[in-house]
């Protein structure tokens, strides 16, 4: 395995969230992840909705966003605004497949099957 891909497993890892009972991981982190703007990420979301259903992403409340930011520090001035999407281990595998980056398609294999183990990184639901 790469040093990269290492890393990037590493990085996945201390991202990983429990919300709503799930283990996942936010929009804007997958997009960083495989290359892409966050919105580009969202916008390739919405065109291919019905390959994602309920128990594969959620978009967050704002109540939930207003409270990750806080444990996040996200500034005022920058970073995401709407609450961003939380993906399953089922919709990181999906997403990556209506994704066309080639560091989306490379990336689909050492990662994008399984939501690696993380430590205990509870957020409230």
């Amino acid at each position: 395995m790469s040093r990269t891909s290492l890393a990037s497993t590493t990085e996945l890892a201390d991202r990983i969230l429990t919300l709503r009972g799930e283990r996942v991981l936010l929009s804007f982190h997958l997009a960083e992840l495989y290359g892409v703007e966050p919105r580009r990420l969202v916008e390739a979301v919405t065109r291919n909705r019905t390959r994602f259903p309920g128990e594969f992403m959620f978009q967050l409340s704002q109540t939930e966003w207003d409270n990750l930011k806080s444990q996040i520090a996200t500034s005022s001035w920058g970073g995401p605004r709407k609450p961003p999407y939380a993906f399953t281990e089922q919709g990181v595998a999906m997403l990556s497949s209506v994704l066309s980056s080639p560091r989306a398609i490379a990336v689909n294999g050492p990662c994008a099957c399984r939501i690696p183990t993380a430590p205990s990184s509870t957020q409230p639901s």
